[in-house]
């Protein structure tokens, strides 16, 4: 029996009142298809985020657990572990992280926030959860720190005191070190805020105190006083112990380190000036920058290491940040890619009074994490198995496709695993603590991105993970301008020439075509084996809008540079040198913007060049950049569209098809009043992609004389449209209405939306056809009907056929997305022929199987009933439309009126297909195919900048990505189920793990004192002895984060149960713990004895002086 459900009632009512304005018939051919999608199959959630953490700020290393946290200057936190488990959360209040200390071991973790609050975190559960905070309202916090095994933090402040927190209760000791009471008479002045404190390794009692005028103090925690006071004319920026205890180095301003003995706290043992240099007559080396950061760390076998950043002398003008490792007597200087945040050195012990052992650095950097192997040689770096380099060049584009075919990720990762680099260290990546997710996900998913310098980055993203797979070059087909001098005045943008905008790759046949913001487009195919091509193949197109019949002599808005013609029939028109005609008046004429180049190319496997098509300058005026682009591997025909209109490109054949200006197209259907504009008035509009490759502008200076590819040889046009051509564009008749008004130039129609489809592109056609959908930013859809040649060598022969089909709708806004579906409402994807080797030279007859092999085409055949229906789903920035065809009748759902929509994709959810929407008010919403009832409607995000709007995309399952910020992708969810099973995929962090034992303390130094000295912090710092904290100074906040996944709202028996199965469970697992531990001590302590009865008899007899 079915359920009743009031949610369902209501969006039978909307879609009912949306659907009011329909046409009866649509509706009733609608009712025929059962839709299986209801409101409850779709959830909103947030899954995992990838790449580098955008504008870090600090960071901290577990070194049992093996896990490194990063923080940023937004209030994220980042966390890492083995390659593939990583986890994202964010302080509330947005403040950026000035500091990171983990309870080693515990699966914990104190933030410290320039708002001068601090958090504790739990790491024991898959999403982490503040369980306290603590927020100072009167003093400012700069540095904290927690003692290994210890309960209670240090929080020092601007004013320079100390207060102590106590990390269980999250309450403050009334224990407090006061500023005055530490420095007493030493100094006149206020000594500024607390920049270090650390314990003395070996004594816990003592307490180091670095003040940021130069000050230091060595505090006796149990007596309340300065034990030592050690003064430096310099301001101190950080301080590190040796592990005996006995000497400390301090960092400083002026770029020195200063070593000193704790007990002689006259004047330092040594200063050194890591990259002063040393004058002859004995005199103070020049001053350098400052050292930021020294750490100090020993080794058992040699010598120290002395790490740190900065330092380097003033007159290293230009160069790049540096990282200095001191071991023994060699520096080496580390040069690094952007500056320098924050480093820590890997320790094989946690106990700071152990020799410390250091095998490896990990460097924060502004834009990139690296990690430095300190135990090889040359200290190479390891290969970075995390996917951080996602902004190596700006994103520009992306797309994202879930539900891949199974041999596409082999196939790019095998070709991709060729590009990797050498040098890198030979042992495995440090940070390898946390365990993985189970992945219930079994359907492959990829990302591709564009990027500003030309490349394309194809991504493995399954299981939400996230793999660089393989990186293509497309600037590599042009020729580079050697210096700035040299660029060629035909650029469109001042920088970044080569970035792409737009992206179509057909999955099944591995075809792959970019349009780049010079209006150049690029065909790729995918090829397993090393090829080299002679002669890059080159299509120049002249793309114009002109009204003014008397300035538009050439009718189909083509024609060909001087220097040759050729018969659009011939697969291979002969190569010429092509002139740029570039008038006495210095008016720009067919030129491209970029050169392609003119020597060899060679390609290695993975995607190659097939044609570049390039858009050329007309009468002084530049291109007008591509906004849409479709590629088709069964047709063989790539299409693509700006503001001034449409080419088909026929790349088997390697010649233009069509060439349209917008308003040709739409013959005498035109339903616009259009105003004839002078072709010079506008220039070309900025880059476009602005906002993220920072400041791309329209060059203005384009006096210079052109520099066109003069030496690329390159295939001609046909001279103008041949007969063959003519006869089929009758019907894109030429005659214009005489009252061409009332549009004016800034209303240029642009082409936004291209598909490709194998449906019924006329009115009452019996027989679906392959035809080309195109949309218009005026909101009108057109269709094109395609006749093509019959496949093999008749395909690569005869022309193929582009004819108007009269088919127009209208829509409100511009149109985004077009679809179809097939009688029973499943997508009808377009077709396509299946991938094979194009470079198959060995073996011709494969080539020719390959060639002759039926595309695959997902169409009914011609003998099915005629009572076939196929959906048209059109989807503008305000309307979303669903046509029945052959018939034409249809249902309209008005999707926004107060916003716009500014992606939308048609999907495939389960069982079935849905319209998914983003909209520039931040809601996300679903609405159901081919009714168009609304199923969710969730305010997601408010669009805070272009990024969101331009990378957002949905994809199949449910799944969907935007960039976050430049260095990071966001993925999301909108499907009930995989918000569900979110849990189960998500990656573990915390993993039990026995703490490494304590180091000995030896015979002798038990006997005569040395060796670490512990301390009872309780007793000094507790309540009943310390008292309470003022409470005016800091109030505390209970945290959301209990116990996994118990909402406050699950309470009842159920969650009650499982809270107390959950307590259970750890009782009993600190029981075991307990009982292991009294195992190990009462083995100990047999062994202890065993020990001490051998030596009483070994000593039995001796007199007192044998011994």
């Amino acid at each position: 029996m079915k359920k009743f459900n009031i949610r369902k009632v209501l969006d039978g009512l909307t879609a009912v009142s949306s659907s009011s304005a329909a046409s009866q018939p649509g509706n009733k051919e609608n009712d025929l298809i059962p839709e299986t999608l209801q409101s409850e199959h779709f959830q909103l959630c947030k899954t995992v985020r990838h790449g580098f953490p955008y504008q870090p700020s600090s960071m901290t290393f577990d070194p049992v657990q093996k896990i490194l946290a990063i923080g940023t200057q937004s209030g994220a936190l980042r966390l890492f572990g083995r390659p593939g488990v990583e986890c994202y959360c964010q302080h509330d209040s947005g403040a950026a992280v000035i500091q990171l200390q983990f309870l080693i071991n515990e699966g914990a973790l104190v933030s410290a926030l320039a708002d001068d609050s601090i958090h504790l975190w739990n790491l024991r559960q898959k999403r982490p959860a503040i369980l306290h905070s603590l927020k100072f309202n009167r003093e400012r916090i700069t540095f904290c720190h927690l003692p290994f095994q210890s309960k209670w933090l240090y929080v020092g402040t601007e004013r320079g005191n100390i207060h102590i927190v106590n990390v269980e209760s999250f309450t403050l000791s009334g224990y407090v070190i006061m500023w005055n009471k530490a420095i007493e008479l030493s100094s006149k002045a206020h000594p500024g805020p607390v920049v270090h404190i650390s314990d003395n390794p070996m004594d816990e009692g003592k307490l180091i105190i670095g003040f940021e005028s130069g000050i230091v103090v060595l505090w006796d925690l149990k007596s309340k006083k300065a034990d030592y006071r050690y003064t430096y004319d310099e301001a101190i920026h950080s301080l590190a112990w040796h592990h005996e205890g006995k000497q400390f180095i301090c960092s400083h301003s002026d770029g020195t380190l200063t070593i000193w003995n704790v007990k002689s706290p006259g004047k330092p043992v040594q200063t050194i000036t890591p990259h002063g240099k040393q004058p002859k007559d004995g005199k103070k080396p020049e001053p350098c920058k400052p050292i930021l950061k020294v750490e100090y760390k020993t080794t058992r076998a040699g010598d120290p290491y002395m790490i740190l950043s900065g330092g380097l002398s003033y007159d290293t003008v230009g160069r790049r940040p540096c990282l200095t490792v001191m071991h023994g007597k060699s520096t080496a200087v580390l040069e690094m890619d952007h500056p320098i945040v924050d480093f820590l050195t890997l320790c094989e012990t946690p106990y700071p009074n152990d020799f410390q052992e250091p095998y490896a650095v990990v460097v924060l950097l502004e834009k990139d994490l690296v990690v430095i192997d300190l135990a090889q040689n040359g200290y190479p770096i390891f290969e970075n198995p995390y996917p951080l380099a996602i902004h190596e060049s700006p994103v520009t584009c992306c797309e994202y496709f879930a539900d891949c075919p199974v041999d596409i990720i082999p196939a790019l990762y095998s070709v991709g695993a060729r590009q990797k680099r050498q040098g890198y260290s030979k042992k495995e990546w440090p940070i390898s603590g946390g365990n993985w997710g189970l992945g219930t996900q079994s359907y492959p998913e990829i990302i591709i991105t564009g990027h500003a310098d030309g490349s394309v980055k194809f991504w493995d993203a399954s299981a939400i993970m996230l793999q660089v797979l393989y990186k293509l070059k497309t600037a590599k087909v042009f020729e580079k301008s050697r210096n700035k001098e040299d660029k060629p005045s035909t650029d469109i943008v001042d920088e970044d020439p080569f970035a792409i905008q737009i992206l179509s790759w057909c999955a099944e046949s591995r075809m792959l075509c970019v349009a780049g913001v010079s209006a150049h487009v690029i065909v790729y195919r995918f090829s397993k084996q090393e090829v080299t091509t002679e002669v890059v193949q080159l299509l120049e197109v002249r793309l114009q809008y002109e009204l003014n019949d008397a300035e538009s002599p050439d009718v189909g808005g083509e024609q060909l540079p001087a220097g040759g013609t050729s018969s659009p029939q011939t697969s291979v028109s002969h190569s010429h040198p092509s002139t740029s005609s570039s008038s006495s008046d210095g008016i720009r004429d067919n030129v491209p913007c970029l050169k392609v180049r003119s020597t060899p190319l060679k390609q290695s496997p993975g995607y190659q060049v097939e044609l570049v098509v390039q858009l050329v300058w007309v009468s002084g005026e530049p291109p007008q950049q591509i906004t849409s682009l479709a590629v088709n591997s069964s047709y063989g025909l790539v299409v693509f569209g700006n503001s001034n209109g449409l080419a088909v490109v026929d790349y088997l054949q390697k010649t233009v098809l069509l060439n349209l200006g917008t308003v040709e197209l739409y013959g005498s259907n035109d339903p616009y009043q259009r105003q004839p504009r002078s072709p010079r008035k506008s220039r070309q509009p900025s880059g476009g992609l602005g906002d993220i490759s920072e400041g791309s502008t329209t060059s203005e200076d384009r006096c210079k004389s052109p520099t066109s590819a003069k030496m690329s040889r390159k295939l001609s046009l046909p001279t103008e449209l041949k007969p063959d051509l003519d006869g089929r564009d009758s019907s894109f008749s030429r005659s214009r209405s005489s009252s061409v008004t009332s549009i004016d130039k800034e209303a240029r129609e642009a082409i936004t939306s291209l598909h490709f489809a194998e449906t019924f592109a006329r009115k009452g056609e019996a027989v679906a056809t392959p035809s080309l959908w195109v949309g218009t930013s005026l909101g009108t859809v057109l269709a094109v009907a395609l006749s093509l040649p019959p496949p093999g060598e008749q395909r690569l022969l005869q022309p193929v056929i582009v004819s108007p089909s009269g088919t127009l709708i209208r829509l409100k806004g511009s149109i985004l997305r077009m679809a179809f579906l097939d009688s029973t409402g499943a997508i009808i994807p377009p077709s396509h022929e299946p991938w094979y080797e194009p470079n198959a030279f060995d073996d011709r007859d494969e080539r020719e199987k390959a060639r002759k092999r039926r595309p695959v085409s997902v169409s009914p055949s011609a003998s099915q009933e005629l009572s076939e229906t196929h959906y048209a789903v059109v989807c503008s920035e305000k309307q979303a439309k669903v046509l029945a065809l052959p018939s034409q009748a249809s249902v309209k759902h008005s999707i926004t009126e107060t916003s716009f929509v500014l992606r939308s994709d048609v999907v495939q959810m389960g069982s079935g297909v849905c319209v998914a929407c983003f909209c520039a008010n931040g809601h996300i919403m679903a609405l159901s195919l081919p009714s168009l009832r609304p199923l969710l409607d969730v305010n997601y995000l408010p669009l805070t900048d272009m990024r969101i709007a331009r990378t957002f995309c949905f994809s199949n399952n449910g799944q969907a990505m935007y960039l976050i910020s430049p260095t990071e992708i966001q993925r999301i969810t909108y499907s009930q189920d995989t918000c569900e099973n979110l849990q189960e995929m998500l990656g573990e962090l915390f993993t039990p793990v026995e703490t490494p034992e304590a180091p000995n303390r030896g015979f002798f130094k038990g006997l005569f004192g040395g060796g670490a000295q512990s301390l009872d912090r309780e007793e000094l710092f507790g309540e009943s002895v310390a008292g309470k904290a003022s409470r005016s100074l800091a109030q505390h906040i209970p945290g959301p984060g209990g116990i996994e996944g118990m909402k406050g709202a699950a309470s009842g028996v159920v969650g009650d149960l499982a809270r107390a199965r959950i307590a259970l469970d750890e009782r009993g697992q600190k029981l075991g713990e307990l009982e292991e531990r009294t195992a190990a001590m009462m083995a100990s302590a047999e062994s202890f004895s065993k020990h001490a009865h051998d030596m009483m008899l070994k000593c039995k007899d001796k007199k007192w002086y044998q011994f």
